[in-house]
């Protein structure tokens, strides 16, 4: 059984790791009567820990917010996580967060033991991080929309659009999505019907939050794939759909998850999903992507295909010596 104080410390851990724990949880994590789990928790009250009773069977503890941050408990590999996400974040696509992260760090480079502190140096040290380009999103924003999400508060906010268009938008939100420099919000437009992502640094929030909502279920599964497909392949006008001779891993080193959705077929083949508003594009793409490959939709891509292999090719033979006349066909090598 461990002593007192160590209890005590061991006991905050498991109240900062989770929302709820029953009693009955509680003493046996801690291997302890449920009266002890009672004493302890009373213990880190007088301590300034706010920690609340919960209903039901047994009864139960969550750890509350108080009027300033307790301090909190990190294992190992939690240390080094939070110290390296500090350092990322330096230069992150937050606005004015970079300052306060540089505070937080110093805070805990303090304490870090030396081997903890020589593998965040040791991984921060061989990392250059690119300075964030384009527009960057406020941290009160990126909170407004978290808690809405946690609490299912419908949220009204001023939007951008990309063409510059202003309107006001009620949405049910449900998810805040990272994908490379952009924050965006997924969320279902009530005035629309439908799901809709939105640009997080283009929206500003009207307070207070908007009612509560029954969440309705999202429209896949796999959300992070749902997304990526909308993201780099539907909202385009052609969207193709390629076999792609090579292994899914191979192909998804060469094709940006910015603009094409990759599914492994077996080990030699895989599916690539691709879109844009122009066939020039797509025919480039695919074609310096370095595989072999097969065209399955856009029937209006194969015809494009075509066009820009003959374009290519005239231009190839009109810089080689003895090049064709224009308007000839270039003659083959050892052609009669």
């Amino acid at each position: 059984m461990l002593e007192t104080s160590a209890r005590l410390l061991r006991l905050l851990t498991l109240l900062q790791a989770r929302r709820d724990w029953s009693g009955a949880e509680l003493a046996g994590r801690l291997e302890v009567s449920p009266r002890t789990v009672r004493r302890d928790i009373d213990k880190l009250r007088l301590l300034g820990y706010p920690i609340d009773a919960t209903g039901g069977v047994g009864g139960g503890y969550q750890l509350g917010a108080g009027a300033s941050l307790p301090p909190l408990l990190l294992d190992d590999e939690e240390a080094v996580a939070v110290a390296v996400g500090l350092r990322t974040a330096a230069s992150g696509a937050v606005t004015g967060i970079a300052e306060t992260s540089v505070r937080a760090l110093a805070k805990l480079d303090q304490v870090l033991p030396p081997k903890l502190r020589h593998q965040v140096t040791t991984l921060s040290s061989a990392v250059v991080t690119m300075p964030a380009a384009g527009p960057t999103v406020d941290p009160s924003t990126l909170t407004a929309i978290a808690s809405a999400v946690r609490d299912h508060r419908r949220l009204r906010f001023g939007y951008v659009s990309h063409d510059g268009s202003e309107s006001v938008r009620d949405v049910e939100p449900y998810r805040l999505v990272s994908g490379g420099r952009r924050w965006y919000l997924f969320a279902w437009d009530v005035e629309r019907s439908d799901w809709r992502r939105f640009r997080v640094d283009r929206l500003s929030p009207r307070v207070p939050a908007g009612p509560r909502f029954a969440p309705r279920p999202l429209p896949a599964d796999d959300l992070a794939g749902y997304l990526a497909r909308v993201m780099t392949t539907d909202r385009h006008r052609y969207r193709a759909v390629l076999t792609m001779h090579g292994s899914a891993r191979a192909v998804a080193d060469e094709v940006p998850s910015t603009i094409g959705v990759v599914e492994p077929v077996d080990d030699d083949t895989c599916v690539l999903r691709i879109g844009s508003d122009s066939l020039d594009h797509l025919a480039v793409w695919v074609a310096a992507f370095g595989f072999e490959f097969e065209v399955h939709e856009p029937p209006e891509l194969v015809e494009h295909l075509r066009t820009l292999t003959a374009r290519l090719h005239r231009a190839a033979w009109r810089n080689s010596p003895g090049a064709a006349p224009a308007g000839t066909s270039p003659r083959r090598p050892g052609a009669s």
